[in-house]
């Protein structure tokens, strides 16, 4: 049996790939420090699975990641661990610094040392994958996509944190040989997303009867990943990628903001009619931009889909409306994440 160590896997991202690892047949050591948007709940149909080994901690914990790779010897390290949400790295950048730069430049160090000590087809066959953001990249205009070779240019001090860990994957690689790899993706969505991102905090605001706020004019433009595509994509690339390149991960669906929240309204229209029977889009309302935000992701993924033969296989008007219909059906998930620290409120406002 594989066992891979991931890191972040409570989050949204990595608590997806940890159930459909384990479902798999693969194991997991799964280290999570449960910060606001790790939630165990996500986990809840692995508890006592033989499968599954969950660890409390933190990636910059270097003794920690040294004992478990050590004790359990994983064959793949998967770096989801990340501070991750645009408006908060505008409240708050120093937290991002700490766990997108100094944790991934511990959990880097930490396996580095343990790969150094592996032999033969354990050394041959170790991968470090590291998951990163088409946000790297900045800030498109109305034509053309982000690829590889695209340069970074981030905006936001999260994507700005995200630049430096890739950049430290890369020299790791480069610098001792660690076996690498780098996946840069557009946004995700699908279940057990943290409902301050766009999708589920519209379907929440919008099922509480609040207003619906669109950033700006609503126009800024997203390339929309399914999360199961997102984690198909991973294991793609960890299997057959080649060490030391980067793949870009797209889903092929981009949408103006606007867009995105006129189809879920209409989706809740359909499935939960308000009782007065007006539609949700009465609820919309236009606020102040957030600053610094970026006009158009796109992503080209020509490149994993030509080396490894990978396409997505949920459209958007698939993967909303499956979207739409998990939150309607967990809502006890929901609400067990909005605790005092957040409750749906708007965050990062001021420059």
């Amino acid at each position: 049996m594989k066992t891979w160590l991931v890191t972040g896997g409570a989050g949204f991202i990595g608590g997806n790939f940890v159930l459909d690892a384990v479902a798999r047949g693969i194991r997991v050591v799964n280290l999570d420090a449960l910060t606001y948007a790790g939630n165990r709940n996500t986990l809840a149909a692995l508890d006592e699975h033989p499968g599954h080994v969950f660890v409390h901690g933190d990636i910059g914990d270097r003794p920690l990641v040294a004992s478990l790779l050590q004790a359990h010897q994983p064959c793949a390290v998967v770096n989801f661990a990340a501070e991750s949400h645009v408006d908060r790295s505008i409240d708050g950048p120093a937290a991002f610094v700490q766990t997108n730069v100094v944790g991934t430049l511990s959990l880097l160090e930490a396996t580095r040392d343990h790969w150094r000590g592996l032999q033969g087809a354990a050394r041959e066959q170790f991968r470090f994958l590291h998951v990163s953001t088409d946000e790297v990249y900045g800030s498109l205009g109305d034509t053309g996509k982000f690829t590889e070779q695209s340069p970074y240019a981030p905006n936001s001090p999260y994507s700005a944190s995200k630049a430096a860990s890739d950049h430290l994957v890369r020299a790791f690689h480069h610098t001792y040989g660690l076996p690498v790899l780098t996946t840069n993706c557009s946004n995700n969505y699908g279940p057990f997303q943290f409902p301050e991102k766009l999708i589920p905090l519209v379907i929440a605001r919008a099922l509480a009867g609040e207003a619906l706020p669109i950033y700006g004019d609503g126009r800024n433009v997203r390339d929309w990943l399914y999360v199961g595509d997102h984690c198909t994509a991973i294991n793609a690339v960890l299997e057959r990628g080649r060490v030391g390149e980067t793949y870009n991960v797209g889903g092929d669906a981009e949408m103006q903001n606007i867009d995105v929240v006129q189809a879920i309204c209409a989706l809740l229209d359909a499935r939960r009619p308000r009782a007065d029977g007006a539609s949700r889009t009465s609820q919309i309302t236009y606020v102040a931009d957030r600053p610094g935000h970026d006009r158009r992701y796109a992503i080209d993924a020509s490149k994993l889909k030509r080396e490894l033969g990978w396409q997505p296989s949920h459209d958007f008007e698939q993967g909303i409306a499956a979207t739409v219909d998990w939150y309607l059906q967990h809502q006890e998930w929901v609400q067990g994440v909005l605790d005092g620290s957040y409750r749906l409120e708007r965050i990062g406002a001021a420059a």
